[in-house]
């Protein structure tokens, strides 16, 4: 008789307890849709960064992020995820919910990289919403001194009259530096030796010392040795001289039109990101990247504001990497995993 007396209020409490869970799942279910429509961004967004810290990027991404928060009141959370020239925090981002709520910060590699024997778990068009691009910076070309040639013509000149001896050094295989020096090989009709080093450093380091001939970099990595005399700046990508070196021709005026070397950033979101918040965070960074205080920023590290639409920006993308595997092929220039 115990067992039936206690069996009534045992229902009761296991009924007041599922009617307690579902209540909460209603009340969950009805939160999680609210939030959903609240106006974006509503909560936190993950910045990834395909490369380690501190280079000019993450200081780039940085800027943009906390501008973001300044503005939309939503914490922005910069992940760099470096590694696999880019690919292991490009794949990150490929694998994210197309929610507006992680995007990352690229360049020009992500064009490059397609065209490299390399393994890209994702499709660099078909995975990715492009956003907007960022900054931009152009290459120059300088020679160590002990080059005789004063204009770029005299250069193409000498390197044809000893092919394959003048050689010219790059911060490793397979990146912008490198290819710039092979578009221009492959333009000019010459043959270079590339001379490929483990970062920036021991290639400026061995061009000052004479051990290579030729090098391709931005000029923010160059000005105080070409004012010293102890390099010599030819030509210069891009559709304007620079004002640091006025005396320094375009490509163009020195006689290789189409000459294209640009290094650029720019923002891509998952493919399927919903159009609005797409255009909500291009007409965002663009606002951001005409404020002086970036402009200047980016001046102080030789780069350029570089606002495009999404559109451009996928334009962008696709002619770079027509262009770089037109070169790669030519060059035979193999990168493995």
């Amino acid at each position: 008789m115990s067992g039936t007396f206690n069996e009534k209020p045992t229902m009761r409490k296991f009924s007041t307890a599922v009617a307690r869970i579902l209540s909460l799942g209603v009340l969950m279910a009805f939160a999680g849709f609210a939030a959903a429509q609240q106006p974006y961004p509503n909560k936190p967004i993950r910045f990834i960064l395909p490369f380690a810290p501190g280079g000019s990027t993450s200081i780039l991404a940085r800027l943009i992020g906390q501008k973001f928060t300044e503005s939309w009141g939503q914490q922005v959370i910069v992940d760099n995820r470096p590694g696999g020239n880019t690919v292991i925090g490009t794949e990150a981002l490929a694998r994210s919910a197309p929610d507006g709520y992680t995007i990352i910060m690229v360049s020009s590699s992500h064009a490059i990289n397609a065209n490299l024997s390399l393994y890209t778990p994702y499709d660099p068009i078909k995975d990715f919403a492009p956003v907007a691009t960022v900054a931009s910076n152009e290459q120059l070309l300088v020679l160590h001194p002990s080059i005789t040639a004063t204009n770029l013509q005299e250069l193409i000149a000498l390197a044809k009259s000893k092919p394959g001896q003048l050689n010219y050094a790059s911060a490793g295989t397979g990146g912008v530096l490198h290819l710039a020096g092979e578009m221009f090989s492959i333009m000019a009709g010459v043959k270079l030796n590339h001379i490929p080093y483990k970062g920036t450093g021991h290639a400026l380091s061995d061009l000052l010392g004479g051990q290579v001939q030729l090098y391709f970099s931005p000029p923010i990595n160059l000005l105080p040795q070409i004012k010293a005399g102890k390099l010599k700046a030819i030509a210069i990508s891009g559709q304007s001289r620079l004002s640091a070196l006025p005396q320094v021709p375009t490509f163009s005026e020195a006689g290789l039109p189409g000459f294209d070397a640009k290094f650029w950033q720019g923002v891509l979101a998952p493919a399927g990101t919903p159009k609005p918040i797409v255009d909500k965070l291009s007409s965002e960074i663009a606002r951001i990247l005409a404020m002086p205080d970036i402009s200047e920023k980016l001046a102080s590290q030789g780069a350029a504001p570089f606002i495009s639409t999404p559109e451009q920006f996928a334009a962008l993308i696709k002619a770079d990497m027509a262009r770089y595997a037109h070169v790669i092929k030519t060059a035979n220039i193999k990168l493995e995993n």
